[in-house]
C-alpha cells in the first residue's frame, strides 16, 4: 500500500507499507487459473531460455556472457530459475505450492529446450559437450561450490533489490528498469565463474543440459549446481529480509504460525 507524500527537493515519494507474507501453504491456489497460467509461462520461458543459451554455448562460446545477460534482461519478468524461486519462497513472496510447481515447470522446460538444441544441431551439440555444466580441470569441489554459492547470491540478491517495492516507492522519482541490474549481475557472474564451473547459478539450466547430454562428468559434479545455488539463494533471502529489511520477523512469525496450524 502506498500514497504520495512530499519528498526531498520537491520530489514526490510514496509512503509504503509491506504487504503481508504469502501463506506458506494455500490449497485454494490450486483452484485458480492464474497459478496454472504462471506455471505454463515458466515452462515456456525456461524452454526458450535454455534453447537459446545452449545454442549460443555450442555455436559461439566466446559470446556467452553477453548473450546470457541479454536473455536474463528479456526473461526477467519470470523466475526461470529454481534458485530464484527458492529465495522468493524463503522470503514468503510465493507459496510452497507455487514454488514447487514453478521448479517442476522450469526443469521440464529446460529439458525440452536442450532437447530441441540436440535435435536441430546434433553435430555442434556433441562437439561442445552439450552445454552441460561441470567442474573445470584444476579446480576442486570446494572452489566450484563456492563459485556457485557466491554467483547465485549476487543474482538473487540483485533480484530482491531490483524488484523491492519499498525501494521503488521510496525512489519513485528515479525510474529504474529491474531487468537492467539483473542482466548486469548475470553478466558479471559469468565473467567470474565460467572458467570454474561454466556458470550454473540456475539448477534447471544445469539439470536440463545434464539430462540430455547424459555423460558421467556432468552427473558426477551435478550436485554442486543444486546445492550451491540453493545455499546462495538462501543467504541472499536471509540478508535482504532479515538484515536490510524489517520484514524478516514478520516472515519468521508467519512460518511459525503455519507450522502450528
Amino acid at each position: 500500500m502506498a500514497k504520495d507524500v512530499g519528498g526531498p527537493d520537491g520530489f514526490q515519494t510514496r509512503d509504503y507499507e509491506d504487504p503481508p507474507p504469502t501463506p506458506f501453504f494455500d490449497a485454494e491456489e490450486l483452484t485458480k487459473w492464474s497459478l496454472y497460467r504462471a506455471v505454463i509461462a515458466e515452462f515456456v520461458a525456461t524452454l526458450l531460455f535454455l534453447y537459446v543459451t545452449v545454442l549460443t554455448v555450442i555455436g559461439y562460446k566466446y559470446k556467452i556472457e553477453l548473450t546470457v545477460a541479454a536473455l536474463e534482461f528479456l526473461a526477467s519478468r519470470g523466475h526461470i530459475n529454481p534458485a530464484v524461486t527458492f529465495g522468493l519462497f524463503l522470503a514468503r513472496k510465493v507459496s510452497l505450492i507455487r514454488a514447487v510447481l514453478y521448479m517442476v515447470a522450469q526443469c521440464l522446460g529446460a529439458i525440452c529446450g536442450v532437447g530441441f538444441v540436440k535435435a536441430f544441431q546434433s553435430s555442434y551439440y556433441v562437439r561442445y559437450g552439450g552445454g552441460a555444466n561441470s567442474l573445470a580441470d584444476g579446480y576442486n569441489t570446494g572452489t566450484g561450490l563456492a563459485a556457485e554459492i557466491i554467483g547465485t547470491f549476487v543474482l538473487v540478491y540483485t533480484v530482491f533489490s531490483a524488484t523491492d517495492p519499498k525501494r521503488n516507492a521510496r525512489d519513485s522519482h528515479v525510474p529504474v528498469l529491474a531487468p537492467l541490474p539483473i542482466g548486469f549481475a548475470v553478466f558479471m557472474v559469468h565473467l567470474a565463474t565460467i572458467p570454474i564451473t561454466g556458470t550454473g547459478i540456475n539448477p534447471a539450466r544445469s539439470f536440463g543440459a545434464a539430462v540430455i547430454f547424459n555423460k558421467s562428468k556432468p552427473w558426477d559434479d551435478h550436485w554442486i549446481f543444486w546445492v550451491g545455488p540453493f545455499i546462495g539463494a538462501a543467504i541472499a533471502a536471509f540478508y535482504h529480509q532479515f538484515v536490510l529489511r524489517a520484514s524478516g520477523s514478520k516472515s519468521l512469525g508467519s512460518f511459525r504460525s503455519a507450522a502450528n496450524v
